[in-house]
C-alpha cells in the first residue's frame, strides 16, 4: 500500500463479542502495510489495539473509561438476572431497558467527535451495536462500514411490526429463538414479541426516556433513530457469517457474508501446557462459557458431575474464571482440566483432539466453532444465543440444553452423549465449517474495505 492512504477509524464498544472480530479485521490491513489506521474503544482495552501492529501502526484512540450501562460484564448481580432470565421478552425487554441510555450514547457520542476531529477519517468500520458512531456519521457525512457477529437476520429483521425489515413477515424475530418452522402458537409468540418491543416505548417511564433521547438528539443534530437507515446509509455491511447458519431470506447485496474472523493460526506455538495436555488426549469436549456467564455453586457442581460421569470415554477442558474457580467442589474427577485461561482459544477449537465445544452459543464462539467444524452442544445464554442455538440444531450440527438455567446433570450427558456419538453432527459441522472458510473471512473483508471508493 503507498504512502498517504486516507485515514480508516474502526469504532467498536468494549465487549469481546464485538472488539474481537474487529481487532482481526484491523491487525490484517496492518499486517498488508495499510497506513493510517486508527480503532477507537474504551481505555482499558489500549493493550490489545496497540499490540495489532504489522507492518504498520493501529493507533489507539481513547474512547474514556468503561460505561457501566453499556457493558454487561460490568452489570450488578440483579441486572444479570434480569437479562439471563427464562422468559425470552422479558430478558430482551431489560437489556433494552439496561442499554437504552441516551446520556450515556451522548457521553460515547462526543468523546468520538473529539477523535474524528483529530483523525479526519475518510471511512469509518463500525461495530453494529455503536450506534453513537452510526449517528455521528451521519451528521458528518462520514462513509461508514458496519461490523456484525452474529446471524445475518439478526440485523435485517426489524422489531417494529409495521417498519421495513429484508426478512419475511412472519420471520423468526431475533432474540426469540423462535424456529422457523413455526406451529400455530409459536406464530402468534412471534408476533407478539415485536407488538410488546414497540408497546415498550409508550408506557410513561420509556416514554420519559424517548423525550430525553430526542432533546439530545436535537441538540447534537441527529436525526430521529430508525435501526434500518444503519443498513440503508452504510457503503457496505461485513456480516460474520454465512447464508447457510440462517433461515432462508434474500439477502440485500450490501451485506457480505464473509465467514469468521479467524486471525493467522495457531496464534501459540503450540509448546505450552494446554497444548501438550491436548495432544496426549483422543476425546475432549472443549466447555467455554463466554466473558459474561456466571455460574452459580449448583451449576458449577453440576459440570464437574458431567465430567466424572464421562470419565473413561472422554475428556474435558473447562475454561472457568478464576473469580469462579472458588464454587468447585473440593474433589475433582482426573478427565478434567480447568484453566481460568487458555492461550488461545481458537487454537483449542483447531485441536484435532477436541470433538465438541460446549458453549453459551454467543456470536462468536457459535461462528468460530463452526468455522472449525466442531459440533456444539449449547447452553443459552441470553438475546442472541437462543437464535444461534435453534440455527444449529436446526442445522444439523448441535443440541441445546432443555433446561439451560438448571444445568441438569443428565440433561447434559445426554445432549453431549448424543452430539459425540452420532457422526451426522460432526458431518454436518465439518461442510458448513468448509463453507465458513470459503467465504474468506478476515482476508475477504479487508479486500472489501480497500476497495470502496471512500479509501480511493
Amino acid at each position: 500500500m503507498e504512502s498517504g492512504q486516507r485515514p480508516m477509524l474502526f469504532v467498536s464498544l468494549p465487549e469481546s463479542g464485538l472488539l474481537n472480530p474487529m481487532l482481526v479485521l484491523a491487525g490484517e490491513l496492518a499486517r498488508r502495510g495499510v497506513e493510517n489506521l486508527w480503532f477507537a474503544t474504551d481505555e482499558h482495552r489500549r493493550a490489545e489495539v496497540e499490540g495489532l501492529s504489522g507492518t504498520t501502526a493501529v493507533e489507539f484512540a481513547s474512547l474514556g473509561e468503561v460505561v457501566t450501562e453499556l457493558s454487561a460484564v460490568t452489570w450488578d448481580d440483579e441486572v444479570y438476572r434480569e437479562v439471563t432470565q427464562s422468559s425470552r421478552f422479558r430478558a430482551h425487554r431489560a437489556v433494552i431497558r439496561q442499554t437504552y441510555r441516551p446520556e450515556v450514547q451522548a457521553r460515547k457520542y462526543r468523546a468520538l467527535e473529539a477523535v474524528v476531529d483529530k483523525v479526519q477519517p475518510a471511512l469509518m468500520v463500525i461495530d453494529c451495536v455503536s450506534s453513537f458512531a452510526v449517528d455521528l456519521c451521519l451528521v458528518r457525512d462520514i462513509p461508514f462500514v458496519l461490523s456484525v457477529p452474529f446471524l445475518p437476520s439478526n440485523l435485517l429483521t426489524s422489531y417494529n411490526p409495521f417498519a421495513k425489515s429484508y426478512t419475511p413477515k412472519d420471520f423468526p424475530v431475533p432474540h426469540s429463538g423462535l424456529p422457523q418452522a413455526m406451529n400455530p402458537w409459536q406464530r402468534m409468540q412471534n408476533r407478539l414479541f415485536k407488538l410488546r418491543t414497540l408497546l415498550m416505548f409508550v408506557n410513561p417511564a420509556m416514554g420519559k426516556v424517548v423525550a430525553e433521547d430526542a432533546r439530545i438528539r436535537k441538540e447534537l443534530g441527529i436525526a430521529p433513530p430508525n435501526p434500518m437507515t444503519r443498513v440503508e446509509r452504510a457503503e457496505v455491511v461485513l456480516c460474520n457469517s454465512i447464508a447457510e447458519l440462517d433461515y432462508p431470506f434474500t439477502v440485500p447485496d450490501k451485506m457480505r457474508l464473509v465467514g469468521a474472523m479467524v486471525p493467522p493460526l495457531p496464534e501459540t506455538s503450540g509448546d505450552d501446557d494446554v497444548a501438550r495436555w491436548l495432544d496426549a488426549r483422543s476425546s475432549v469436549v472443549y466447555m467455554g462459557f463466554g466473558t459474561i456467564t456466571r455460574l452459580t455453586r449448583e451449576q458449577v457442581g453440576s459440570l464437574v458431575e458431567v465430567a466424572r460421569r464421562l470419565d473413561g470415554r472422554h475428556q474435558f477442558l473447562w475454561r472457568l474464571p478464576a473469580e469462579q474457580q472458588h464454587l468447585l467442589p473440593g474433589a475433582l474427577p482426573d478427565n478434567l482440566r480447568i484453566e481460568s485461561w487458555v492461550p488461545s482459544q481458537l487454537d483449542v477449537l483447531a485441536h484435532p483432539n477436541v470433538k465438541v465445544f460446549f458453549t453459551h452459543g454467543g456470536g462468536n464462539g457459535f461462528h468460530e466453532g463452526v468455522h472449525f467444524g466442531k459440533p456444539q452442544v449449547m447452553r443459552p445464554l441470553w438475546v442472541d444465543c437462543f437464535d444461534q442455538a435453534v440455527r444449529g440444531r436446526d442445522m444439523g450440527f448441535s443440541l441445546t440444553l432443555d433446561r439451560p438455567q438448571d444445568m441438569d446433570p443428565d440433561d447434559v450427558v445426554d445432549k453431549l452423549t448424543r452430539v459425540l456419538d452420532d457422526p451426522s453432527f460432526r458431518r454436518n459441522a465439518e461442510r458448513l465449517g468448509a463453507l465458513s472458510r470459503a467465504a474468506g473471512g478476515r482476508a475477504a473483508a479487508a479486500d472489501v474495505l480497500l476497495g470502496l471508493p471512500a479509501l480511493a
